[in-house]
């Protein structure tokens, strides 16, 4: 019995390292996109999160190699994060979370808008939060935006509400030529990675 349980997991871990090495080989430009980060290959990102938090749940590993390399980052918070009546101490938490990723302050953006209110149940308006990332990207010459993916990384409804509004605007606004990486969980939502957000953009509708 023991000698099934053994061989059933070597088979598991085999299965999954071949997931890992398929999804590398069909995203392989997605470490070479993130690399130069020289003078002349720095880029200028754009982090899109729903709340306050979220850039060090989620997104720190991708800030920190980002920074590593020279390359400059923006951050627009949709909203402060105001669900339990905390807003303004998220806020702050916010600006000295970034300030410790070497992300300037002047670089970090916080939406307080009503239609852009923390909470489950709250469906936010696709159509404005694309228009505050399109004014983000517009004022910071923007090149690549990165945001959840459809699920929302952990499911918040929020989180994947950035989500449709970031595809809305690629879809409304073909011509902003911008690029588009989602965090995507694969592997039994264990692992996150970028992945570009285009791939799946034009077979999906937004809702």
């Amino acid at each position: 019995m023991d000698w099934i349980i053994l061989v059933i997991s070597i088979l598991v871990i085999w299965v999954a390292s071949i997931c890992k090495i398929l999804m590398l080989s069909l995203f392989p430009s997605s470490v070479e996109h993130f690399n130069n980060g020289d003078v002349l290959g720095r880029k200028a990102f754009l982090l899109v999160i729903a709340h306050p938090d979220d850039e060090s749940m989620f997104f720190t590993p991708t800030i920190n190699y980002l920074t590593s390399r020279g390359h400059d980052i923006h951050v627009i918070c949709l909203s402060t994060g105001n669900a339990d009546g905390i807003g303004k101490i998220r806020k702050d938490e916010l600006y000295k979370a970034c300030g410790t990723l070497k992300v300037p302050l002047s670089q970090v953006a916080v939406v307080d808008h009503p239609e852009l209110q923390d909470g489950f149940g709250k469906v936010w308006n696709h159509t404005l939060i694309a228009k505050f990332v399109e004014e983000s990207i517009k004022a910071h010459d923007i090149d690549t935006v990165i945001t959840f993916d459809s699920f929302g990384v952990s499911g918040h409804c929020n989180h994947r509400d950035v989500n449709y509004g970031v595809r809305k605007l690629l879809l409304d606004c073909p011509q902003i030529g911008i690029e588009a990486w989602e965090l995507y969980q694969y592997i039994a939502e264990v692992q996150w990675t970028p992945r570009y957000l285009v791939v799946e953009l034009y077979g999906v509708a937004s809702p």
